[in-house]
């Protein structure tokens, strides 16, 4: 009996009209969503502002698109798009896939640096809340590598292998059935945001503990996700390119986790990390009561004594208007 495999589609646009929808864009407008959504909820539930996310992310994700192509570009752009016979032009069309993720969140972090510094925001509190968000929006972003049928791995005879059928940018045709890291990968981030949220709230974690976790708990499925892949890659000592990352940063999180960890345990005070939520919450209090604004002290009216008409005009001082000013002036500059 043969085994049905994982097919791949035949194309990964559509046209309507003259307009391509693309899937692999749509994947990562998706994964942006849903980070900035899932953000939002847990940076108000840390005591944060509900649309801060969302404005620092206006900064963030612009930059992280622009960092991911960069590393991309910059690390197989020598044999992909500037080599001879290559267009350079098409290292711009960034909808026919190529983000390197390290890329995005190296430069993503420095437009959420900009960002949340205009807000007032600490940057570890931010990304603490906006971590397994982004670790879903990699799993929704590797099935846009699915429709460009890009990203696979070895040959396999699993009942899972993914069937490729396509033709490389050189004319050579790749077709047979391969190890669907795409999907090993999509899995294993779900995986990383679950276990990301658990930590969180088990054991409190804060100033960028959980952005660190999420990182070193990404690398190690990325190590042998990288491992299971065929296409052209750096490779150095044995080991492809983006292994070498993996191990690097993996290091790097695992030592701020620690040391972090001694230097500052716990979380931060939820009153610290949002001037926005405060302000509002202080506007909430403006005219509750009997729906008139409190009046300061300084403008209540001095009340009368007995007897004294309701109409009665301020006595001005003997001596008419220079008494009045002299006695300002005394008043403003005390012995």
């Amino acid at each position: 009996m043969d085994i049905a495999y994982i097919p791949s589609p035949s194309r990964g646009v559509l046209y309507l009209g003259p307009i391509p929808l693309r899937a692999y864009a749509f994947c990562i407008i998706l994964g942006v969503v849903v980070a900035v959504w899932l953000g939002s909820k847990r940076w108000v539930a840390r005591g944060g502002a509900k649309h801060t996310v969302g404005d620092i992310a206006v900064w963030a994700v612009p930059f992280g698109l622009v960092g991911g192509r960069l590393y991309h570009v910059i690390t197989d752009g020598g044999r992909l798009y500037f080599a001879e016979g290559k267009n350079p032009w098409d290292a711009l069309k960034i909808w026919e896939g190529g983000l390197g993720i390290w890329g995005a969140v190296a430069l993503g972090a420095v437009g959420a640096w900009i960002g949340a510094r205009r807000r007032g925001v600490p940057l570890p509190a931010y990304a603490d809340a906006i971590a397994p968000g982004i670790a879903l929006a990699q799993a929704l972003g590797r099935w846009g590598n699915y429709f460009n049928q890009e990203l696979y791995g070895r040959e396999t005879t699993l009942p899972w292998g993914l069937e490729i059928d396509k033709t490389l940018p050189g004319g050579e045709v790749v077709k047979g059935v391969y190890h669907p890291t795409f999907l090993y990968e999509s899995l294993w981030c779900v995986g990383v945001a679950l276990l990301v949220i658990w930590a969180d709230r088990r054991f409190k974690l804060g100033h960028g503990r959980v952005f660190a976790l999420y990182v070193a708990a990404y690398t190690v499925g990325r190590f042998w996700t990288e491992w299971l892949r065929i296409d052209e890659a750096h490779v150095y000592f044995g080991l492809r390119l983006n292994d070498w990352v993996s191990i690097g940063v993996f290091v790097g999180a695992v030592a701020y986790f620690v040391i972090v960890g001694k230097k500052r345990p716990g979380r931060e005070d939820p009153a610290s990390i949002d001037p926005a939520a405060h302000l509002a919450e202080d506007d909430r209090t403006v005219g509750k009561g009997d729906g008139k604004a409190d009046q300061k002290a300084d403008d209540k009216p001095v009340p009368r004594k007995a007897g004294e008409p309701a109409d009665r005009e301020p006595v001005e001082p003997v001596g008419g208007g220079a008494a009045a000013e002299t006695a300002g002036e005394n008043a403003k500059n005390p012995i």
